[in-house]
């Protein structure tokens, strides 16, 4: 094993081509992985002191013999889509070859630039910091030939039940690049508050949100969708409906049925407060017009996806409704299909592609177009199996697996009478989910193999009922990075079977450094024992 080190002049020679006409263009996306992976390197990088025995000499000297590296060749073989920066899922052949040779040269090769920025994510991991400053790596010389296993990796992130600050989401979009996740979900709306500004319904926000000034503007939302493009993440957002819209209640009283009812809101929505937007209501469709009209054009430039949610619709809320009066499926289930076919019609209109919650096709039995991309994320039935079952494309999200917001326990207040029944007062999803389960995690199990092609990827989500910007590192990292690897790499090795958590550990290890580096602040995977022992810490007994 030879020591490869690199200078902050190897970056001059670097070089890299074509562009293409659109919102984002090749160009910027690899000029940003360039840039990203200088500062990576000479500044975001760690001293690897954690696994290395204690007290070791483990540095290298900076002054040891050994190969600099002395360029860095990037090669485009093929010209990427002319949507690269909202490409459509599959569309892009995120493949790469990495070769760091022993003259000190590296050739970074892939058919599209976001190929070539993940091959250059890889090199930079590959890095570790000086104490006395500089970088180098113990892996020289290397050859990479990587590709992914899912076209669709993506990590959610609900801006609506707590409110963050746009810097809160940019460094999330920044770890989940550095993890290869190549979406980002924004769950934008929900019945708590409503954030993002809709300029030409600006009561939406001035009542809906918490605060004033707890919103996402138009130019925010830009500002999100373009730094994340140029990282290669496509942005969806979501805006949930029919349920989840009690917040729209605040501007616009007469959409919404069940607003708030208490002290029984659990009759009528999964969460308080309460409120369903109108099923049979001429002003809901003209609302939703209005809504779609002046967000759906400015989405369209960084992204090919949006989302209407779907989930969570309670039956009950529509005895309320003074357009519907009634509660039956027979009744409710041609509205919920007309309701949804005029909004996925307009989201086509605007050259984008419906995604849903699987409850429209699993509970609700509606005719959806083949465009729809289905996310499931409950776990009584198979719902992945069920889905591309019925011929549609699913995107994996297991609660019991892949949720990170769960074991927090309960949020919600127990009155004295009743408090005792709850005890010891577990959330509906306990108990965390730990990256060990998040691991064990595959989106192809009891999948048919000639149905695998349908399940496109997958989603880790943090809810926010108990995150906010205080936690939210914490809750999302490093462990999002063990649902990475799986999106990435499959769950299975090249032997067909369960990939080894004893290997993956120290991987999933190092990474939290280098998001600490990168000012995530990630929680331990293990305690330093563990790392600088090597396999100490393993358990080969039977529990």
């Amino acid at each position: 094993m030879t020591l490869a080190s690199v200078s902050t002049n190897t970056f001059a020679s670097a070089t890299y081509g074509s562009t293409t006409n659109g919102s984002v263009t090749s160009g910027q996306i690899i000029g940003a992985a360039v840039q990203r992976t200088y500062q990576t390197i000479f500044n975001q990088s760690y001293v690897p002191w954690k696994f290395h025995h204690r007290n070791s000499d483990f540095e290298p000297s900076s002054n040891s013999t050994g190969t600099v590296v002395k360029s860095i060749k990037l090669v485009q073989n093929a010209s990427d889509p002319a949507d690269i920066g909202r490409p459509l899922v599959g569309s892009v052949d995120e493949s790469y070859t990495l070769d760091l040779a022993t003259d000190g040269s590296v050739v970074i090769s892939g058919k599209s630039s976001q190929g070539i920025a993940h091959g250059l994510t890889t090199f930079t991991q590959l890095f570790y910091k000086y104490s006395g400053g500089g970088a180098y790596t113990p892996l020289a010389p290397v050859s990479i030939t990587d590709a992914p296993k899912f076209p669709y990796r993506s990590l959610q992130m609900d801006v609506a039940r707590n409110y963050y600050p746009v810097s809160d989401v940019l460094r999330m979009i920044d770890a989940a690049a550095y993890n290869k996740f190549n979406h980002f979900h924004i769950h934008a709306t929900d019945s708590q508050s409503w954030p993002l500004e809709i300029p030409s319904l600006p009561n939406l926000t001035s009542l809906g949100a918490y605060r004033k000034d707890l919103i996402y503007s138009a130019s925010d939302i830009q500002q999100i969708q373009q730094y994340a493009a140029t990282l290669g993440v496509e942005v969806v957002i979501e805006i949930d409906s029919p349920g989840h819209t009690a917040s729209i209640a605040y501007s616009r009283p007469d959409l919404i049925a069940a607003f708030n009812s208490q002290p029984d809101w659990d009759a009528y929505a999964a969460e308080p407060p309460s409120g369903t937007l109108k099923l049979n209501s001429t002003a809901v469709y003209d609302f939703l017009d209005q809504v779609y009209s002046d967000l759906l054009p400015r989405v369209k430039p960084y992204t090919s996806y949006f989302h209407t949610g779907g989930d969570e619709v309670k039956e009950s809320a529509y005895a309320l409704d003074n357009t519907v009066n009634s509660s039956s499926d027979a009744v409710l289930q041609p509205l919920v299909q007309k309701f949804v076919d005029r909004n996925h019609n307009q989201i086509r209109a605007n050259g984008l592609h419906p995604l849903v919650w699987e409850e429209m096709l699993l509970q609700w039995n509606l005719t959806l177009g083949d465009d729809v991309l289905i996310q499931t994320w409950e776990s009584v039935a198979d719902s992945v199996a069920k889905t591309v079952a019925k011929g549609h494309k699913a995107l994996a999200g297991n609660y019991n697996y892949w949720y990170l917001d769960c074991g927090q326990g309960q949020w919600l207040d127990f009155y004295p009478n009743i408090s005792a029944s709850y005890w010891p007062y577990a959330d509906y999803c306990s108990p965390r989910k730990n990256w060990r389960l998040m691991y064990s995690y595959d989106p192809l199990a009891n999948i048919p193999a000639n149905s695998t092609h349908l399940v496109v990827g997958g989603v880790v989500a943090i809810w926010s009922e108990q995150t906010d910007s205080a936690n939210l590192d914490r809750m999302v990292w490093p462990r999002a990075g063990a649902a990475a690897e799986i999106l990435w790499s499959g769950a299975k090795d090249a032997s067909g079977q369960n990939r080894s958590q004893v290997t993956a550990s120290p991987r999933l290890s190092d990474m939290r450094e280098r998001l600490l580096a990168r000012g995530v602040m990630a929680e331990p995977v293990q305690m330093v024992f563990c790392l600088q022992d090597g396999e100490s810490c393993g358990e080969v007994n039977e529990g």
